[in-house]
């Protein structure tokens, strides 16, 4: 099989993969593109395969959050306000990765992997007001928050999702479920970012992230019977799934 055909077939088939585990468990997927592209596709530069994961994340968010938005839980004015706050921030990040060597950058990445996979672990509460509403006291606290979480999201090249929820959830006070949504906002919007940073400086591989996108329509299809078949151990499936990211975070680090 001819060496390009082969890398975006298996681009395809992880994105599948990390579609299937999206549309599952709703986050933390997409921290596993990285390690796809680089392991798996035969991606070399991990700061294309930084740049190329975080443009498809973009896009999975963006069709998340077209279905969260349809169903009335995307709580707008505060998910614009962190999401516009750490858009500069996510930029800044992303400027800053591109400047540390790669192979160091994946050490980082690593460690972030492994936040990603102990927050799966920890006990999801939804206590919270499910009537938030901006006024200036939450703007004063999320605009500062959305700031810093963009910035380690620009950084790292990952959605940042597992840090947006709880940021929203402790500056608002809205529920898991409207955090959950609403996170979807910031996720696209600093995927963008950095992946238009990464482009700027020709670190994006395009077919290879549109393999990526494909796959990951095909396994977000196939994720939400999955999930219905699931919901009565959702809590070990999503335990397996993060002990699977930590395994991931310890094998990158050593092949780094």
């Amino acid at each position: 099989m001819d060496p390009l055909v082969a890398s975006l077939s298996l681009a395809a088939l992880g994105g599948a993969v990390i579609g299937l585990l999206l549309g599952v468990f709703g986050g933390g997927g997409s921290v596993l593109a990285t390690p796809l592209l680089l392991y798996v596709v035969g991606v070399r530069d991990p700061h294309v395969a930084i740049g190329t994961s975080a443009a498809a994340v973009a896009v999975n968010a963006l069709v998340g959050l077209g279905a969260q938005a349809r169903a009335g839980r995307v709580k707008w004015p505060c998910a614009l306000v962190f999401g516009g706050a750490g858009l500069a921030g996510a930029l800044a990040g992303a400027h800053l990765a591109k400047m540390i060597d790669g192979e160091q950058l994946i050490l980082w990445f690593a460690g972030a992997m492994a936040l990603v996979g102990v927050s799966m672990l920890a006990p999801k509460r939804d206590e919270g007001d499910p009537g938030v509403r901006l006024n200036a006291a939450l703007t004063r606290r999320l605009a500062p928050l959305g700031l810093l979480v963009g910035l380690a999201a620009g950084f790292f090249g990952i959605g940042g999702g597992f840090l947006i929820v709880p940021g929203l959830m402790a500056a608002s006070g809205m529920t898991l479920a409207n955090a959950a949504a609403s996170s979807l906002v910031s996720v696209a919007l600093f995927g963008a970012a950095t992946s238009a940073s990464y482009a700027a400086s020709g670190l994006v591989d395009w077919p290879v992230f549109v393999a990526l996108v494909a796959g990951g329509g095909m396994g977000a299809l196939a994720g939400g019977p999955i999930a219905a078949r699931l919901a009565d151990k959702a809590a070990l499936a999503r335990r397996a799934f993060a002990l699977m990211v930590l395994a991931t975070a310890a094998y990158v680090a050593w092949r780094g």
